[in-house]
């Protein structure tokens, strides 16, 4: 089933819509205790997202859950559609995403196998599409504050609830990849202070502040990087047996953070781009309304 681009900003609320994204990277390909599911292949004026958007309920709410690599990890930090998948969200109704992402750490109190929920991110991607923008419209959101507060403060009080360790806040540095840092890199970044390192979340949160959807992100450390004089260098499969031991834990803190999600939104993200459009919208290409129509509805209908 292929969903096409609604006539409002504010999709109905119907069966192929949720209020709630779930975003699953390296380790999370799946969303268990879903139940009523049902796959969909939403089209976007941005391309394909990275696989089937997968529809239920969780909790007694409607959730949609993405495998940002796709199911068997099968596409790049680089080569993913971020603004495909962040433009599907918006096409299914979702107002807040959660991010479940792999991180490697910074510093010596943040041990393998705990969270961080971040929230500030630093920027070391290169040429990555990360604004909705452009071919005849301007805008500016504001980005000072890259995560929402009161989708973070759920999502660590639910790793609190869970006997989950977890860090409330932290920088994630954000690489393009996919190879991981020279140790010359991770002694800058360590001596910059950041807190954990991966290569996804920061082009997400961008797009979805574009998008005015609430951001957040549960970051899963996996590894030291490179710097750690006591243990060897990060590698993939070192990773991914982290990841394994840890997914029954990142399971549990999402059940309980849809669970206590309220049912309004209390912060800014749904208005972000009230005073952030400067281009005046009659003079903006028809081509270029009708691609943001996603985006924009509420400001162009």
């Amino acid at each position: 089933m292929a969903i096409k681009k609604p006539k409002k900003s504010k999709s109905a609320k119907t069966d192929a819509s949720a209020a709630i994204g779930i975003t699953g990277g390296s380790g999370l390909y799946e969303m268990s205790g879903l139940t009523n599911t049902r796959e969909i292949r939403v089209k976007t004026p941005f391309g394909d997202p990275s696989d089937a958007m997968v529809l239920g309920t969780l909790e007694e709410k409607r959730v949609v859950f993405l495998a940002r690599h796709g199911r068997r990890h099968r596409i790049l930090p680089s080569e993913i559609n971020y603004r495909a998948n962040i433009c599907a969200m918006k096409l299914l109704g979702v107002e807040r995403i959660i991010s479940v992402s792999a991180v490697g750490s910074l510093k010596e109190d943040l041990q393998p196998g705990e969270f961080l929920v971040p929230d500030q991110f630093f920027d070391r991607t290169k040429n990555r599409a990360c604004t909705f923008f452009g071919d005849g419209i301007v805008a500016h959101v504001a980005f000072a504050h890259p995560t929402c507060g009161p989708l973070s403060r759920v999502l660590a009080d639910a790793c609190v609830h869970e006997a989950v360790k977890v860090h409330r806040r932290g920088t994630y540095i954000c690489i393009e990849g996919p190879q991981f840092s020279t140790l010359a890199e991770a002694q800058v970044n360590r001596e910059l202070r950041f807190e954990v390192i991966g290569m996804t979340n920061l082009t997400e949160a961008k797009l979805a502040r574009e998008a005015e959807i609430c951001y957040a992100t549960i970051a899963m450390i996996t590894d030291f990087d490179c710097w750690h004089p006591l243990h060897e260098s990060v590698t993939a499969a070192q990773i991914m047996t982290t990841l394994v031991q840890n997914a029954d834990n990142a399971q549990k803190v999402l059940r309980t953070a849809v669970r206590e999600m309220p049912a309004s939104r209390s912060c800014k993200c749904g208005a972000a781009l009230q005073h952030a459009l400067v281009t005046n919208l009659k003079i903006v290409p028809k081509a270029t309304k009708k691609r943001l129509a996603a985006i924009l509805g509420k400001y162009i209908s």
